[in-house]
C-alpha cells in the first residue's frame, strides 16, 4: 500500500536533489574520456552513497538492471537508512552514458521519488513512447494514431501548420520508416543519439527547446523516468511495452504486468505524487552541464514536485577538495 501520508515530498526533496548532484559531480572527471563504463559506475556508487544517507525505506523499481547484472542500484535493491516513509525509486544515474563519454551534449543524472506501489515496475524491455508538452486536451495525440496523423492532429490543436512541428525521435535503424513518415508530413525531426529522458522532457519546455513532440521506442525503464517528469512539469506521455522474445515477456510477468498489450498514460506509470531531480552532466538544450573553475565546480539542477506543480532550478557551487 502506498505510504502517502508519510511521504513528505516537500522534506525529501532537497536531500534528492543531493543525490542527484553527487551523481553528476563523481562522473564530472570522466566527461570526454572514452570510458562510458567508469562513468556509469562512478555516478552508480555516489548516488547510492547519498540514498543511503536519506531517512527513507526505499526500494529502487527501476535501477540498473536485475540483481545478478547489476552491481549496485539493482532492481529491489533497498536503499535509505530505513528510518522513514517506504518509497518507490526509479533512478538513472548516468543518462547518456555515451553523451559523457564523448563529451556530448544532455547527458544527465536523473532521480525520482514517489510513494511506494505508485510507480509502475517496468520490466527491461522497450516501450514504445509518444509524448506532448502541457495545455492540449487529453488524447489530443494517441499511440494508435499513425505518425503523420498525430502531426498533423498536434498542429491542429496548436492552430499551425504540420510544417511548424518539431518532433524529436532517438536516431536508430529501427526508427527509419517512422523518421520518413513524420518527414513526409513537412515537420521537422530532431534527432537524438542518445537520453530519451531528456528527449520526452523537451517537449515541457517547447518555448525553450523548440521541440512540440517526441515519438519512437526506447528502453521502458527510461519512460517511467519520462512520466514522472511530466507528472510535475505538466504534458502527456503514452508507453506501450514492446517484446522481441519469450523471455521478455516472462520478464514482464515476474514485474507484474498482466495485459502485455496495455498502453499506460502517464497517471497510469505514476499514480501517486512523485519527486523528479535531474542534474546537467554536459551542456544541454535542458541543463548546463558542469562547469569547472579553479578551485570550484558548478552543477545545475533541476528539482520538481508534481504535489505543487514546482519546478526549481538550482545552481550548486562546491569547493574542489584538494
Amino acid at each position: 500500500m502506498a505510504d502517502a501520508a508519510q511521504f513528505q515530498d516537500r522534506m525529501l526533496s532537497l536531500g534528492l536533489a543531493r543525490v542527484s548532484e553527487a551523481a553528476a559531480l563523481a562522473s564530472a572527471t570522466l566527461i570526454g574520456r572514452g570510458n562510458e563504463k567508469a562513468a556509469d559506475q562512478a555516478a552508480v556508487n555516489a548516488m547510492r552513497d547519498q540514498l543511503n544517507l536519506l531517512d527513507i525505506a526505499g526500494v529502487v523499481v527501476i535501477g540498473e538492471g536485475e540483481r545478478d547484472e547489476a552491481p549496485m542500484l539493482y532492481i529491489g535493491e533497498e536503499v535509505g537508512t530505513g528510518n522513514g516513509p517506504a518509497v518507490d525509486i526509479a533512478l538513472d544515474p548516468l543518462e547518456g552514458t555515451t553523451l559523457t563519454a564523448k563529451d556530448m551534449p544532455n547527458a544527465l543524472t536523473v532521480i525520482a521519488m514517489a510513494p511506494r506501489g505508485t510507480l509502475l515496475h517496468a520490466p527491461d524491455v522497450y516501450m514504445e513512447k509518444l509524448a506532448i508538452g502541457p495545455g492540449y486536451a487529453p488524447d489530443t495525440v494517441t499511440l494508435e494514431m499513425s505518425p503523420a496523423e498525430r502531426v498533423e492532429a498536434l498542429a491542429r490543436a496548436k492552430g499551425c501548420a504540420p510544417g511548424d512541428i518539431t518532433v524529436c525521435i532517438l536516431e536508430r535503424p529501427r526508427h527509419e520508416t517512422l523518421i520518413a513518415e513524420v518527414r513526409g508530413t513537412g515537420a521537422a525531426i530532431r534527432l537524438i543519439t542518445d537520453g530519451d529522458v531528456a528527449g520526452v522532457i523537451h517537449c515541457a519546455e517547447s518555448d525553450k527547446t523548440g521541440i512540440d513532440m517526441y515519438m519512437g521506442s526506447g528502453g521502458a525503464p527510461e519512460g517511467v523516468l519520462a512520466a514522472s517528469a511530466l507528472k510535475c512539469m505538466g504534458g502527456q506521455i503514452y508507453g506501450q511495452l514492446l517484446f522481441r522474445n519469450d523471455d521478455e515477456r516472462v520478464r514482464a510477468a515476474s514485474a507484474g504486468i498482466t495485459d502485455l498489450n496495455r498502453i499506460y498514460t502517464r497517471d497510469e506509470m505514476v499514480t501517486g505524487d512523485v519527486i523528479f531531480a535531474a542534474t546537467g552532466v554536459t551542456n544541454g538544450s535542458i541543463l548546463s552541464g558542469i562547469k569547472r573553475e579553479p578551485g570550484w565546480v558548478t552543477t545545475e539542477t533541476l528539482l520538481m514536485r508534481s504535489k505543487t506543480g514546482s519546478v526549481r532550478r538550482m545552481s550548486y557551487r562546491s569547493p574542489v577538495k584538494a
